[in-house]
C-alpha cells in the first residue's frame, strides 16, 4: 500500500522503527535513490536529468551497501511491511572504507563515466578529510520516501537513533548539502562544526554529543 501525505501524516503511530532484514536491501535502495534523488550535491555530481541521477544514484548506494555491515540500520516500514524511510548508521572504526571495500567500489565508479567518476572522487575525498578523528557513529544516509517527505517519518528515525546513542554514550557525526536538514538535524542535538563547498555545492560538517543521565 502507498500511503498519501493526509494518511502518512494521520499514520504515523502506525509506523514500526526497526531493523532492516537483509532480504529487504532492493527496497531499502529505492527508498533511498527516490528521496535523495535530488538532493543538491546529486544534482552536481550526476546532472541535471532526474532518471539518470536516481539510476546513477541507486547504483553508489548499492554498491556502497555491499561493503558495510547492514546490521545497524535502521527502516521505517508501515503496518502493512511497506519501507517508507531508511536511517544508515556505521559504528566507530567504520566510517572510511578500508583497501577492500575501495577495490569493491571501483567497477561502480568506473561504469559511471569518467566525468561523473571524477566528481564522486572529489566528493567523497572531501567528506573523508573531514571525518572526525574521534570515535562517533556516522550517521547517513537517512532518506524518506518522495512522496512523505515533512511529514515526520524523519523525525521517528531520529529519535530512535538518538536514543540509541544516548544510550550507549557514544557520538554521532554526519554531512548534508541542505540548509533545511542543517535545522532538521540541529533539533536532535546536531552542531555544525564545518562546512565547505564540494563540487559547488556548500555541505555542512556536524556532530552531535551523546546525551548522558536524564534529559
Amino acid at each position: 500500500m502507498e500511503y498519501g501525505i493526509t494518511e502518512g501524516r494521520a499514520g504515523l503511530e502506525r509506523l514500526e522503527i526497526g531493523a532492516l532484514d537483509p532480504a529487504e536491501i532492493e527496497e531499502v535502495l529505492d527508498v533511498v535513490a527516490r528521496g535523495m534523488r535530488d538532493n543538491p550535491q546529486h544534482v552536481a555530481a550526476f546532472g541535471d536529468d532526474p532518471e539518470t541521477r536516481r539510476r546513477l544514484f541507486r547504483r553508489l548506494m548499492a554498491a556502497a551497501f555491499s561493503t558495510r555491515d547492514l546490521s545497524h540500520t535502521l527502516v521505517a516500514r508501515w503496518e502493512d511491511g511497506a519501507i517508507v524511510g531508511v536511517c544508515g548508521m556505521m559504528p566507530p572504526g567504520n566510517c572510511q572504507p578500508g583497501l577492500g571495500q575501495q577495490l569493491r567500489l571501483l567497477p561502480t565508479l568506473l561504469s559511471v563515466g569518467p566525468r561523473v567518476a571524477g566528481r564522486l572522487t572529489r566528493w567523497l575525498g572531501a567528506w573523508q578529510r573531514h571525518d572526525p578523528k574521534e570515535s562517533h557513529w556516522h550517521l547517513g544516509p537517512l532518506a524518506v520516501d518522495a512522496h512523505l517527505q515533512g511529514q515526520g517519518v524523519g523525525s521517528r528515525m531520529m529519535r530512535a537513533f538518538c536514543a540509541r546513542m544516548d544510550a550507549a554514550g557514544e557520538d554521532a557525526y554526519l554531512e548534508t548539502d541542505k540548509p533545511i536538514n542543517v535545522r532538521f538535524y540541529e533539533r536532535f542535538g546536531f552542531e555544525v562544526t564545518a562546512e565547505q563547498e564540494v563540487i559547488g555545492v556548500t555541505n555542512w560538517f556536524m556532530v552531535r554529543r551523546a546525551v548522558k543521565g536524564d534529559r
